[in-house]
């Protein structure tokens, strides 16, 4: 089932490298729009939020839109990782308010090790 938006956390990348990939795999990006630590942008039709050190050295990308070519969070991740080859971080599923901690501490981590699943407290 598709999810109606996609975020992934890259270490080691920064919102030029996102803008060139986003436009390869989406449309053309937009200027980046800084408000405060946030940036955001539009990669075709596909709101964009780019927010550095999101958790840790982890930055955060936020595509606000089902209307993506991924089908959920890890295929997004994995096409960032063959196109940026830095490590990335998803969840394995959408995220709901009511999940337990163990649970929301579950993550996929996609890397040149492949992707497993892993423990990964962000609070």
């Amino acid at each position: 089932m598709r999810q109606p938006d996609i975020e992934i956390y890259l270490k080691d990348a920064d919102h030029n490298d996102i803008s060139n990939w986003l436009t390869t795999a989406i449309g053309p990006c937009s200027g980046w729009q800084q408000k405060g630590q946030t940036f955001k942008c539009k990669a075709g039709d596909v709101a964009v939020t780019w927010l550095p050190k999101a958790v840790g050295k982890w930055h955060s990308l936020y595509l606000e839109s089902a209307d993506t070519p991924w089908e959920d969070d890890l295929a997004c991740a994995q096409a960032a990782f063959a196109a940026l080859n830095v490590e990335v971080r998803c969840a394995p599923g959408t995220w709901v308010e009511e999940e337990s901690v163990e649970q929301a501490d579950r993550w996929m981590r996609i890397s040149a090790d492949g992707v497993e699943e892993i423990t990964w407290r962000t609070q």
